[in-house]
């Protein structure tokens, strides 16, 4: 097909044919995301990509016409999409995200984006060698209520910012552990994957946090310190709980305090303490705090990361979360799949509910604890808590152009 022959969209220009590689798991949230752009002519969907059977999904009926593949590369030879959201497990990220970019699309690249700076240098090689477009699939980025939060920050609304901070508490059972061979390890196959709290659900946000130390900042920022106590209430290889306080140059720390086993559930906040007082962002409901307000309000409106890509194709508007935003959030993420296996909890200190899939742990006591670390700024050792275990300190070199 020729760039004459294809559909035309409303605002005048061709209709971008998009690809969606891992169609199942998460990948149906991308397909629910996408079908209502292609009903009305954002775009169009012409191919899924998965290894396994594409699962029907009611609320995102595959479209008349929409090509079923096995193999990333046929559906790329057979479609020419012009961008492809890639939805799988993280330690395929760079060849997949590799072959989509030679072959002339953008992509829309699921978090992680890569697990270490080696891939992130290489990615970014490819970037500027094909001049295509990546955009990092942290959608809380997008938030009008981030928008906000940055802009008071920046404007001084809170004085000199004296830290930032995430607290969430969170439950998964059993099964959650078997919903991907990668999950809750480490390495696959001799492959780094890294499943676990701060490199995947929680990771929106310390994201978030580090958009915050940029507006402090004014400019990217560049960790130097990452202090880190991780722990685990199954035979896992990777953290549940955690713990974590990044030091940077120009910007205050940023603490994390989370844990896929709490008592009760902290949906995740974003927290600014400021000389002239704190703000809170509920960062999955976008329930935003300045201060002087006397409530939390809601502050709608979230910018698709996709819609902003064709944005970024057609006009040139600026991405949100492009992958030079996420070299920070990468070289901490090193730094946790170097460090030492988490320490495993329990006896006395857990809590266990539920029988197989269903099992449910957690910890006595922790939502209290990771509160405190967050408001604090302090890590749960220094807390004086007593199943606490030493930090982990790891200073970062210097990188060209940080």
């Amino acid at each position: 097909m020729t760039a004459a022959d294809r559909p035309v969209s409303t605002a005048g220009g061709p209709v971008p044919r998009v690809a969606v590689i891992g169609a199942n798991g998460h990948g149906r949230w991308h397909r629910r995301v996408i079908a209502p752009l292609h009903a009305t002519g954002r775009l169009r969907l012409v191919a899924l990509v998965d290894v396994r059977p594409v699962e029907p999904d009611p609320d995102a009926p595959v479209p008349d016409g929409t090509g079923v593949f096995t193999d990333h590369r046929e559906m790329l030879r057979a479609t020419r999409p012009d961008a492809v959201v890639v939805c799988t497990p993280p330690h395929t990220h760079l060849p997949i995200a590799r072959d989509v970019l030679t072959a002339g699309a953008d992509v829309l690249l699921e978090k992680p984006p890569v697990l270490s700076l080696a891939e992130h240098d290489a990615l970014s090689a490819v970037l500027a060698e094909t001049g295509r477009a990546c955009q990092v699939g942290f959608q809380a980025l997008g938030s009008a209520a981030l928008g906000e939060l940055v802009t008071a920050v920046a404007e001084g609304r809170l004085g000199t910012v004296l830290g930032i901070s995430t607290v969430a508490a969170w439950q998964r059972p059993d099964g959650y552990y078997a919903r991907a061979p990668w999950a809750g390890r480490r390495t696959l196959d001799g492959r780094p994957v890294l499943d676990g709290v701060l490199a995947n659900p929680i990771a929106h946000a310390w994201m978030q946090c580090l958009a915050v130390a940029e507006a402090v900042a004014g400019r990217p920022v560049t960790p130097t310190v990452v202090e880190l106590e991780r722990y685990r209430v199954r035979p896992i290889e990777v953290d549940d709980t955690a713990a974590m306080r990044v030091e940077f140059r120009g910007a205050p720390p940023v603490v994390a305090a989370v844990t896929l086993a709490g008592e009760d559930f902290v949906r995740g906040e974003v927290l600014v303490e400021g000389t002239a007082g704190r703000a809170v962002l509920e960062y999955p409901t976008d329930r935003l705090l300045l201060p002087g307000d006397a409530e939390p309000r809601s502050v709608p409106g979230r910018v698709g990361l996709l819609e902003n890509l064709l944005d970024h194709r057609a006009t040139g508007t600026p991405l949100i979360a492009p992958l030079a935003r996420t070299a920070p959030f990468t070289a901490v993420l090193e730094v946790i799949q170097n460090a030492p296996e988490p320490t495993l909890l329990g006896g006395d200190l857990v809590t266990t509910t539920g029988a197989g899939p269903d099992r449910v742990v957690t910890i006595r006591g922790i939502n209290e604890v990771l509160r405190r670390a967050a408001e604090t700024g302090a890590l749960l050792s220094e807390l004086a808590v007593p199943w606490a275990v030493p930090p982990v300190r790891t200073a970062l070199a210097e990188r060209e152009g940080g």
